[in-house]
């Protein structure tokens, strides 16, 4: 079993460190406490690639392999401090996009698709209703056939990109009596009359990317804009969500990266009692489990990557892998303000932030407890 990187796949890493570090803002603390979006860094992050880095060529995508992929993020994740946008990014390309690559019409690539890979078009994904969340097929958003066109009635929440989107690709039933087989996915755009889009919700972390709701009242939206068949919506929301549970999180492996490194540096200039902290046990030890939380998260998305580039599924290791992954951040975040102390406690010390920030990895694409459901079920529990 090889472990290593091969020189080309080390330079994807590399060359999205140096382009973060001499392209994008510098300005994220400032927009982290106004709760400000930086579409010019989303569309420089566009036009770089990432957004269709795993997205085929003939769309406007790179084909690149998963693995490739997962580097590429956990790079942007270490070099660039906005893990609030590149989460937004990662929502559009995994619950978003990728339903459009294995759904959709030509004519819906050329009109949606390409246009998001290139940065001209923002997505927001709408399956969590105001009492419908982990139970996420109990929707009540309708979805009634008049003639050329569907009517679509109900309410959309938790949406990240929400409020910025241009087009939602939004669940609801066909058929209630079917329970998950009346589940069907549409996309409408933002100026459909009928349809209403909230201002910003305010939450704890990722502050960058705004989060909103939608209320649809009668809401025409035509054939054409169905994604998929009639009832395929439970189907394609479980695979971008085994899609997105495989690679959302894989930035938060460079950002755990970045904390550990300024965590040592840290302990190492910072003197009390005479000596840097890092020569008392109880701050060495902290690090030394930051070290530990990365090697072990870093290997168990690896081998997700590794079994998805094999074609092989990976229901139960993307979930163990979201979940173990998402509780490291949280608990390295909170080790990284230790170190820090009082700095550490600082908004513009530049590293509070990933306390708030990673709370939402045990929440979004599915919650801990969620995913130790799925795992216990793999398990025949």
């Amino acid at each position: 079993m090889d472990f290593s990187w091969n020189p080309e796949q080390l330079e994807i890493k590399q060359a999205i460190i140096q382009f973060a570090a001499k392209n994008l803002g510098n300005d994220f603390i400032e927009r982290d406490k106004s709760g400000t979006f930086s579409r010019s860094d989303w569309d420089k992050l566009a036009q770089y690639g990432v957004i269709g880095f795993p997205m085929p060529v003939d769309v406007g995508g790179k084909a690149a392999s998963i693995l490739d992929t997962m580097l590429l993020m956990e790079g942007l994740g270490y070099g660039y401090r906005d893990s609030a946008l590149i989460f937004g990014m990662n929502a559009q390309m995994w619950s978003v996009q990728m339903p459009l690559v294995s759904h959709g019409t030509q004519e819906q690539k050329k009109k949606y698709l390409m246009p998001m890979i290139n940065g001209e078009l923002i997505g927001g994904h709408c399956m969590s209703e105001p009492q419908s969340g982990s139970d996420a097929y109990s929707l009540q958003t309708s979805a009634v056939r008049q003639g050329n066109q569907y009517i679509l009635n109900g309410s959309k929440t938790y949406i990240t990109n929400g409020p910025i989107s241009d087009v939602y690709l939004v669940f609801a039933t066909v058929a209630p009596q079917k329970k998950m087989w009346g589940v069907t996915a549409f996309l409408v755009e933002k100026d459909t009359p009928g349809l209403e889009i909230s201002p910003v919700i305010d939450k704890m972390g990722l502050k960058t990317i705004p989060m909103g709701a939608l209320e649809l009242h009668n809401v025409a939206v035509p054939v054409e804009n169905r994604l998929g068949a009639e009832g395929a919506g439970a189907q394609m929301f479980s695979g971008s969500m085994e899609w997105e549970r495989s690679c959302i999180l894989a930035s938060s492996l460079g950002a755990m990266e970045y904390q550990l490194e300024r965590s040592i540096a840290y302990g190492r200039e910072r003197k009390q009692f005479g000596q840097s902290i890092s020569q008392f046990q109880s701050v060495s030890n902290r690090i030394v489990d930051m070290k530990i939380r990365l090697e072990a998260a870093r290997m168990m998305l690896y081998k997700v990557a590794w079994l998805k580039s094999l074609g092989k599924p990976a229901v139960m290791e993307a979930a163990m892998a979201k979940l173990y992954l998402s509780e490291c951040f949280v608990e390295s975040s909170l080790d990284a303000v230790r170190v820090h102390g009082a700095n550490g406690y600082l908004t513009d010390f530049g590293i509070e932030h990933f306390m708030r920030d990673s709370v939402g990895g045990l929440i979004y694409s599915g919650t801990s407890d969620i995913q130790r459901n799925i795992i216990a079920r793999m398990l025949g529990l």
